[in-house]
């Protein structure tokens, strides 16, 4: 019986876990997955606002009430939850952001040096000691270059003769952070002409203006005087022993021009409110130059640098504002301008020409070339054997020289009569910027090459030989970097003479111009189009993307635009878009309307009341993308820094469903209130470029641009990443507003997230921090893309 019992038992016991697994899923009810987190919503103070014929209502504007304390208190509050909102959000992209900070940071330059700018008997550096944050300016004697230990550590160097380090360290910016509240932040750094003394300006983040300080670079200490707050240029006379500089007002406005020898000397105060004044030396130190200008008027002056405080001489006055720099030769004044001739404006820079001495009154400048559209100047230097010109040959960019002194002419020659020596570029190149150039007596001048497939190039060129250098180079192909200090040639880089680089990089340069210059086009496309705008107009798009990872209409993709001032787009190979590249990104240059590198006529043709042309044109580059299956539909992302940010913005509410998500870094976002009640100064230059509210016409085309203002409603918006700090510098209540307005009228959908990201520190000036923030922002288009 008792094993019948226990037979019975065991029969049935083998069957409980399947009975009991029946039940348990029969009651089993799976969690709910956690809920999205929910945006913050601040206080909505409706305040109503009326000009010409409009009212409008702005819930949100008491974000901007800086100097109300209950408003500064909620906006407090509203920036804690909005911090609190995209740790949510972001959470599940750590591992994610830390991979590609680690990937970033990879990619920066093992020798944090720059290369040396030779000035006569010095040449001077900056460098970063291991641990410090800031770099430290220093200079050595360049007689004794050779005897350095290596040239990959400055401070190696030592003159055995005297039994001391060659090295002379002349401005510690860890320590110059250490008395502006954590910020070391130069704008402004100008050395003597006579090596004795170094003037620079530092930003004061406590007092938001940029103070002038002077340091003696004999013994280190800074001098007493002078010291002036507000500075916003400075230029050397009397071969060092003046100083003249200029102050701007509360409203920074650059308007009083000071002499300092041993006293300081009110030179120039310009009382009217539109009248800007600027100042710069010309490159032999023989005079400053001293400009003058409003909308109405441009004005320049000429000081004798040998006798600063003797008066100003007016040499140059033209209608409307003009870009006007005077250099100094042999003799002869050169006036590179954009004024506008026989009151008919011009597209272009060109280039005049007169005596010094002339004694005509006004001056009669003579034309140097003759206009050419096949090649138009976009900018000139000066040393005292060759003009050097940056030409624009249709999108592409040239670099070309001609001996001075220039023969004298009774009328202007085509620029291909004097057989200009044109000098060796890479391919694509985007950009090329003149370098300091302080040595006026060397013919060896320097300039940096952009291209969007090769990180940027320091290249010396000796003009008188034709000989050239790249003095420093990141070289991405073997994750190094190459600084060369002037004793590398093109030619040495072919034959394999370059001793001081190790074997195996002499193995695995070649001597091909591509690998000459260290491009990466073996593995990254770049292809150019003209794309038809709404109303015909060709606008360039520039297109990036991997060789390897290119998939018809399977790419998302990363459209960069600007179109303000008249500013280049900044197309420059950037490192930290090679995360982006090597997971299958196409990246994207819209040079719309409004910016620079087409003339004067495209920049005036996208700014004021012809705005919506820039917005309309980088919507056109979007659906080319698309249409032509470079990007996937709906996995296009937008990407605009500061009045890159409006023309994003502004597409956005156009077109929302043409995006999926974008990137927006200290964007200028409400464009009406903004230009009408500026809470942070603007300038004459902001005004003329998005217009003037009290002009009716003005005014209406603001109100129809403005992202702020035309936000759509009931209508599903891309996922956005606004990027703005809580320093003075950026309007954060901007990027505040902005954020919640679209919340309260799109269609809310937690995959396609609103973004608030806020620093507090000026992150330009941090290498850690970039990478940081890059990290985020490209985590985060990722994530939207999968999502």
């Amino acid at each position: 019986m008792r094993h019948l019992l226990t037979t019975t038992f065991h029969r049935h016991n083998h069957r409980l876990p399947a009975i009991l697994h029946h039940l348990l899923i029969r009651h089993y009810r799976a969690p709910k997955p956690p809920a999205p987190p929910k945006p913050p919503k601040p206080p909505q103070k409706p305040q109503s606002f009326t000009l010409h014929d409009a009212t409008w209502e702005d819930p949100y504007s008491w974000m901007s009430h800086l100097n109300d304390k209950v408003a500064m208190r909620h906006m407090d509050i509203y920036m804690e939850q909005e911090e609190k909102y995209i740790e949510a959000v972001m959470s599940d992209t750590e591992k994610l952001q830390s991979k590609l900070q680690s990937e970033m940071a990879s990619r920066l330059h093992f020798d944090l040096s720059t290369s040396p700018i030779r000035w006569g008997p010095w040449l001077y550096y900056k460098r970063v000691e291991a641990g410090k944050q800031y770099p430290v300016l220093c200079r050595r004697l360049a007689s004794l270059n050779e005897q350095f230990i290596s040239n990959k550590d400055p401070s190696g160097g030592f003159d055995f003769v005297s039994g001391k380090k060659i090295e002379q360290k002349l401005v510690d910016y860890n320590l110059e952070a250490e008395r502006f509240g954590g910020y070391a932040y130069e704008e402004l750094s100008e050395v003597s002409p006579d090596h004795k003394f170094l003037a620079y300006t530092m930003y004061d983040k406590d007092n938001d203006y940029f103070r002038l300080s002077v340091r003696n670079l004999n013994s280190g200490a800074l001098c007493s005087k002078p010291q002036a707050d507000r500075v916003s240029n400075l230029a050397w006379a009397k071969d060092g022993q003046a100083l003249l500089y200029v102050v701007t007002d509360q409203h920074r406005r650059p308007c009083r021009m000071i002499g300092s020898t041993e006293e300081d000397v009110l030179l120039l105060d310009e009382p009217a409110e539109n009248v800007y004044v600027n100042l710069r030396h010309t490159k032999d130190f023989h005079f400053v130059t001293v400009n003058t200008f409003s909308t109405t008027f441009s004005k320049v002056f000429l000081i004798n640098a040998a006798d600063p405080l003797s008066g100003i001489t007016l040499v140059w006055e033209c209608e409307a504002q003009a870009h006007c720099i005077v250099e100094h030769h042999q003799g002869y004044l050169y006036l590179f301008t954009d004024a506008a001739k026989g009151g008919q404006m011009v597209d272009h820079h060109y280039l005049l020409r007169c005596a010094v001495n002339a004694s005509s009154c006004p001056r009669i400048w003579e034309r140097v070339f003759d206009d050419d559209l096949d090649m138009v100047i976009e900018d000139v230097d000066f040393c005292n054997t060759h003009l050097t010109l940056i030409i624009r040959e249709n999108c592409s960019f040239r670099l070309c020289s001609v001996p001075l002194p220039m023969p004298v002419r009774k009328e202007a020659v085509r620029l291909k009569e004097l057989n200009p020596t044109f000098l060796p570029l890479p391919d694509h190149v985007s950009q090329i910027w003149p370098g300091p150039n302080y040595d006026y007596c060397s013919s060896t001048m320097r300039f940096t090459i952009s291209s969007p497939v090769m990180p940027d190039a320091v290249v010396d060129y000796e003009l008188s030989s034709g000989n050239w250098n790249i003095v420093q180079q990141q070289n991405l192909l073997y994750e190094r970097t190459r600084i060369l200090y002037g004793t590398t040639s093109s030619g040495g880089i072919a034959n394999g003479s370059l001793n001081h680089l190790n074997s195996d990089i002499l193995n695995e340069i070649k001597s091909e111009d591509d690998n000459l210059w260290n491009c990466l086009s073996e593995f990254y496309a770049c292809e150019q189009y003209d794309v038809s705008s709404y109303d015909g107009v060709k606008v360039p798009l520039t297109i990036l993307y991997s060789r390897k990872n290119k998939n018809k209409n399977q790419n998302p993709g990363l459209l960069h635009g600007h179109g303000a001032y008249g500013e280049l787009l900044d197309k420059r190979w950037r490192s930290d878009l090679k995360s982006l590249l090597d997971r299958g990104w196409v990246i994207a240059y819209a040079d719309v309307r409004g910016g620079g590198g087409h003339g004067k006529a495209w920049h005036h043709n996208g700014r004021q009341q012809k705005k919506l042309n820039s917005i309309k044109d980088f919507i056109s580059c979007a659906k080319f993308l698309i249409e032509n299956e470079f990007v996937q539909e709906n996995k296009l992302a937008g990407w605009g820094y500061s009045a890159g940010g409006l023309l994003v913005a502004a597409a956005i509410n156009s077109c929302p469903d043409l995006f999926r998500a974008a990137i927006l870094k200290v964007p200028f976002l409400d464009a009406t209130s903004t230009l009408l009640h500026p809470i942070l100064p603007l300038t004459a230059a902001d005004y003329e470029e998005f217009g003037y509210p009290g002009d009716i016409d003005d005014f209406h085309a603001i109100m129809k641009y403005c992202p702020y203002a035309n936000i759509q409603k009931d209508v599903l918006y891309p996922a956005v990443l606004i990027t703005s700090s809580f320093n003075t510098r950026f309007g954060v209540w901007e990027a505040a507003k902005w954020a919640a307005r679209v919340r309260e009228h799109a269609i809310y959908d937690p995959k396609r997230p609103i973004l608030l990201n806020l620093t507090t520190d000026i992150v330009e000036e941090n290498r850690y921090l970039q990478c940081k923030e890059s990290a985020l922002e490209t985590a985060f288009l990722i994530k939207m893309m999968e999502s």
